[in-house]
């Protein structure tokens, strides 16, 4: 049993209580110091942290683990020029051998003044190595003609459903490939790792999320990524708290498999199953009404309101909810056509009423904005998304960037909001995305101290909730999970200064002294002073 006190303890259920009581992996108790101490005599240890505040452990409601872990032995693509890309990759090929794929991701052709680059261009800098890059967004790949030859992709190649080959005027492939089909033209054939090697990077990302504060995640990669989990839990080893959403190219596995959504522990338990409605706003292939700013284009709808309950009456059949790719207004209105269908069909046959997720909501119509809380649908979001995205929003949607990322507008219409990184997309320190709730800024606090279309800033409660107590409230876990009461598992974080009391501006510099999951410190930051040495 141990006791912490002297601590500012973020519980609105326990306003100015300052001390509190971890044993058998729970909160025990939380009040005042004395009433806690006399309460308590035979304690183990006794924390004092003189002063410093305690907040609940941090939820990430979308990001992709294993994606996020193999980007750490990837080139970097995330530069301010095509140039000083080409540059990067061509040192980090000269240290791979001659028949290794150079794998890559972060480009983002937005920011270049030369616009996507070529397979050309990458055969200058891979000495005869096959390439396969992924974009920023995660919604294109960008590969070299060694690629392209070995996977078979000729001028003949037609593009297959739900994927892009761009084209040159003379029709032959440019070295880009548009959503998880095109792409996937090249990536099947690259040797993937073994489930001994995925665990191995997972286990070894983790650590580096618990320094950021983050006590879990709603996972989004693939089936790969489940059995690693499912791998690591068997062992024992696994001390992070996963919701984990399925493909949809996996769902008849699970159905024949029986599970259901909320199967599983504490630490690992079963979510949706992911379904795209739509690509990225960077490709241009996120699902518009009206065509992007000096374009004929509207992006590329990849399913249907029909289709969506088709499978989603498949899905609810067997007890499985659903969580949707919506990026574009017209994707946003294509779903929730089909979840008000879904819904009638859930209270038709007396079916569980199930928590359906849209993930990203990026632009939605106004029209369509009351029905995620009439139709109870949950709004998964990644508020650092805005600042990151912000000069290609104004670029691409002229005015109707005013209905782009509009978190304010999305948590005011009663919408069920969480929040999340989409990491790799993004970054995945939680305090990026608290920050850029709060402030609409980037890092470097541009484009000003008002941020980016102001009028949708949250409040700093609001971003702290969308990243701990809601996302366990949308899995059922609310009484367990993201806040600091008696009963609930002892997931917290230390932190050396109150963000509610430093300027906005600093809450992305904030670093946890420490970091706790069922009680237990799972780090401590070397910087920590005596005070909370060995725990």
């Amino acid at each position: 049993m141990k006791i912490f006190t002297n601590a500012n303890i973020c519980s609105p259920n326990h306003p100015g209580s300052s001390a509190l009581v971890v044993d058998h992996g729970h909160f025990i108790a939380i009040g005042e110091n004395d009433d806690i101490l006399a309460g308590f005599p035979n304690r183990d240890q006794v924390i004092d942290l003189q002063g410093k505040t305690l907040w609940p452990g941090l939820t990430d409601s979308h990001l992709h683990l294993l994606k996020l872990a193999e980007t750490t032995s990837m080139v970097d693509c995330e530069t301010d020029t095509l140039d000083q890309c080409l540059e990067r990759i061509r040192e980090f090929a000269r240290s791979l051998p001659q028949n290794s794929w150079v794998r890559g991701h972060g480009w983002n052709q937005n920011l270049w003044r030369k616009g996507f680059g070529t397979a050309e261009m990458l055969d200058s800098v891979t000495d005869g190595r096959p390439a396969y890059l992924t974009a920023k967004s995660l919604h294109a790949a960008w590969v070299n003609h060694k690629a392209l030859a070995l996977a078979g992709i000729d001028d003949q190649t037609p593009d297959p459903p739900g994927g892009i080959i761009q084209r040159n005027t003379s029709g032959n492939p440019t070295g880009i490939l548009f959503e998880a089909e095109g792409m996937a033209l090249v990536e099947t054939i690259i040797n993937h790792p073994n489930l001994l090697e995925n665990c191995r990077k997972i286990n070894a990302l983790i650590p580096e999320l618990w320094k950021m504060g983050l006590v879990g995640a709603h996972d989004f990669d693939g089936f790969d990524c489940w059995q690693a989990l499912n791998f690591i839990h068997q062992q024992g080893n696994l001390h992070f708290r996963v919701c984990k959403h399925i493909p949809y190219s996996h769902m008849t596995e699970f159905i024949e498999a029986g599970l259901r959504t909320d199967f599983g522990t504490e630490f690992l338990h079963l979510g949706g199953i992911k379904l795209f409605a739509d690509g990225a706003l960077g490709p241009q292939t996120a699902a518009m009404l009206k065509p992007y700013e000096d374009t004929s284009e509207t992006g590329k709808l990849l399913l249907t309101a029909d289709e969506i309950f088709d499978i989603g009456k498949l899905a609810v059949n067997n007890g499985l909810a659903l969580a949707i790719h919506a990026i574009g207004d017209r994707a946003n209105n294509v779903v929730l056509n089909a979840f008000e269908k879904i819904r009638a069909h859930e209270l038709a046959h007396h079916l569980p009423h199930y928590r359906h997720r849209i993930e990203h909501v990026q632009i939605i119509d106004p029209k369509d904005l009351p029905r995620l809380a009439q139709l109870d649908i949950i709004a998964s979001v990644q508020p650092v998304h805005a600042p990151s995205d912000m000069k290609m929003a104004d670029l691409y949607l002229g005015k109707r960037a005013e209905h782009a990322y509009a978190y304010r507008d999305i948590m005011a219409s009663g919408a069920t909001t969480i929040f999340g990184s989409d990491a790799p997309v993004e970054p995945a320190n939680p305090f990026f995305g608290i920050h850029a709730a709060v402030t609409r800024q980037k890092l470097d606090g541009s484009p000003g101290p008002d941020g980016w279309r102001p009028q949708q800033r949250l409040r700093l409660t609001e971003a702290l909730m969308g990243f701990s107590l809601t996302p366990a409230e949308t899995t059922g876990r609310g009484t367990k999970f993201g806040k600091i009461i008696p009963g609930a598992y002892a997931d917290f974080i230390i932190l050396e200064k109150d963000p509610f009391m430093i300027p906005p501006d600093d809450l992305a510099q904030i670093r946890p002294m420490a970091t706790f999951v069922d009680g237990n410190c799972v780090y401590q930051s070397p910087e920590s002073d005596s005070e909370i040495d060995d725990l």
